[in-house]
Order: C-alpha cells, then structure tokens, then sequence
C-alpha cells in the first residue's frame, strides 16, 4: 500500500514558502558567480605573486623586459584559468551545501540553530589560531587559512547542534531554553499512543505544548502492520495510519520527521536516540519504552498515567457523606459539594437540607463545563 504522507514543501501553505522561496533563490542563483569571481581573482592573484618570486630569485632566467612581462602574463593568466575552474566547482559545492542546510533548518529547532552558531564561533576562534602557524608557511600559507576556516566553523557547528541538549545542560541553559515562548520541546509520537488515539483528542483540546513530531520509521512501522498478514495487526496499522493523516489535517504542528538511524534495528532504540538528540519528549502508552527511555534520560509522556490522574475522584457504589446546602433543581432533590468544589446532586435530600448525610454514589456526569455526582442517602 502507498503511503500519502509528505515532507515536501509544496504541500505546505502558499503563505509560508512565498515570502522565504523567493528571497532564497535569488540569493544562490547571484552566489555563483560571485564565487567563480572571487575565486578566478584570488588565482589570478596568486598566479601574479608566484611569477614575481620565481622571477626575482637567483635561479630565474635573464628573459629581458618584454619576457618578464610576458612571464608575469603567463602566470596570471594561468592562476584566472586555475581560479575560475575552482571557482565552478566550489559554487557547485556550496550551490549543494546551501540546499542541505535548507533541508536541515526545515527540522531544526530554535535552540539547535543557538548553539549552532555559538559552535561557529568557536570554530572560527580555533581557525585563528591554526592560522597563525599557517600563514609562515612561504606562498601558500596565506591561502591554506581560507579552507582551514571554512572546515573549522562547519565541523564545530556540526558538533554543536547535533550534541545541543548536553551542551546547554552542562551550560545549565537546558531550562531556560524550554521556558523561551516557541522553544518548548517537541513531542515524539510513538506507534503505540497513536494506535491507542487518545492523542488526536489529547491535542485537540491543547494540552499539548510545542511541535509534534511523527518520525518516519514509526510510519514506516505502522504502514508494516498495515500490510500484515494477521488481520489484528493489519487493523492496528491502518487504525495508526488513519490517526497519523487526522493529526495532520487536524493540527498545524504535526510534522514527519525523516531522520534515521541505520545503525540501529528496533524502533524503540530509534526512538529514544530521536528523543535524546532533539531535546524531545516521547509520547506512549508503552511502560517498558517509558523505563528504558527515563534511564537515558529522555523524558516521557504517558498516555495512560494522564488518564489515570484524570479519571473521577469517585465511582459509582461508593459511599461518601456530604452536607446537603441547598435544595436542587428537581423534586426532592438536595445539593451538596465536595471539598474540591464538584457538585453532588442526591436524590430524595430536599428534606435534610443543612444536614450532613452518608450517600451511596449512582453515577458521574463528565461534560466540559465540569462533573456532576448523582447519589441517594444511604439509610
């Protein structure tokens, strides 16, 4: 079976991609020759430079005045030829670069991005002083720097974002970040609160904070099971897959997330490594994946320990007293409330008003506005 679901820009909104695309493009499309300029001037230069060495040393011909020009010519022409041939490939290279940093800033979040570019600057720092010692190197010195800053500030910034959480944590920045309006963490669903669909109405109501993220390899799983031989798997999997594409329609902070780890086979591993590199929190009904997830530190959300601390105070059958305050709204009716404000309607109570009596609970109503106990005296 195929899956409908897409990262693809295109499928996203006019609005967010017309005022950034357009900008974008133009920018990489003036960038290339700017760096076959560059580039074709830099060769140009060093071509001039290597000539007139050669020309003033000991070892150097006696060409004459026309010859020494024509060296010098000969030289620099060859350095532009060099320069703007490296100066194609290059601007390919960064034309490519520039295209994977868009890809990766489609997942970053704010605080990867922070730490990213604080990884820059370090890099650049480590840069200068390599540098130092390079630019003693005679004619190439100078021109090792260029490549050796180039690599410092991507290999830093690579290091940075990618171990983030440990950086702000040892920084002790861990919690003011997530505090940041927009930089709370995302959320990784996992197949097994999305099978259980509790979530869709969890993120419904709002009570979920920050992006949800859905990682491909859950998909990926979920589209397994769909496909199953075993008709309770198959119905599990198109059930998960069904929830997924409601999430997305139903929700603007839904996201795949194509990130994977080849390295490893379960999907909960997956999971808690996704969880671990992006600062996220895992969503579950999964007891064992919460455990194993809390051990290496990556917080979880249980699906089932939220309904459990909002399931009612009481049940039908139980025996609870109450002071009846008032009569209610039908015949025979008193009204009373419990410590924690909920109103407890009990039958056959308008005579006992102001009295406080034991009553056996019949049923609780659960509606938006709040919960109402039913009950009648016990006698």
């Amino acid at each position: 079976m195929s899956l409908p679901l897409s990262t693809n820009p295109s499928s996203r909104p006019p609005s967010s991609d017309a005022g950034s695309a357009g900008p974008a493009r133009k920018t990489k499309g003036v960038l290339a020759p700017a760096v076959r300029g560059l580039l074709a001037l830099l060769g140009a230069l060093a071509g001039y430079q290597i000539a007139e060495s050669l020309r003033t040393s000991s070892y150097a011909p006696d060409l004459g005045q026309p010859g020494k020009i024509l060296w010098l010519l000969a030289f620099t022409a060859a350095g532009l030829v060099l320069g703007y041939i490296c100066g194609i490939l290059l601007s390919r290279a960064v034309r490519r670069g520039l295209d994977h940093v868009d890809e990766i800033m489609e997942g970053a979040t704010g605080a990867e991005v922070v730490v990213g570019i604080g990884g820059v600057v370090v890099g650049l720092v480590i840069a200068t002083l390599i540098s130092i010692a390079l630019v003693r190197i005679p004619l190439v010195g100078v021109y090792l720097t260029v490549p050796i800053y180039l690599l410092s500030g991507y290999f830093t910034a690579y290091l940075a974002a990618k171990k983030h959480v440990e950086i702000l944590r040892l920084l002790g920045l861990r919690g003011a970040f997530e505090g940041l309006p927009g930089l709370t963490p995302s959320k990784l669903l996992d197949s097994s609160a999305i099978i259980d669909g509790r979530i869709l109405d969890i993120a419904t109501t709002g009570f979920l904070e920050g992006e949800m993220l859905v990682p491909r390899f859950v998909v990926e799983e979920l589209q397994h099971l769909a496909d199953s031989a075993d008709a309770e798997k198959r119905v599990r999997g198109r059930r998960g897959l069904d929830f997924v594409r409601r999430l997305q329609s139903g929700s603007g902070t839904v996201r795949i997330d194509d990130r994977d780890y080849a390295d490893l086979k379960a999907v909960d591993a997956k999971l808690v490594r996704l969880g671990r590199d992006l600062g996220a929190m895992i969503v579950t009904t999964d007891y064992t994946l919460k455990k194993v997830a809390e051990i290496q530190g990556v917080q979880v959300l249980n699906v089932n320990d939220l309904a459990n601390s909002v399931k009612p105070a009481v049940r039908p059958g139980e025996v609870i007293e109450v002071k009846i305050l008032r009569e209610g709204r039908e015949h025979d009716q008193g009204v009373g409330y419990l410590d924690d404000g909920t109103m407890i309607v009990v039958e056959s109570g308008a005579l006992l008003v102001g009295s406080r009596v034991k009553t056996e609970v019949t049923s609780v109503l659960q509606s938006p506005s709040g919960k109402m106990i039913f009950s009648r005296v016990v006698s």
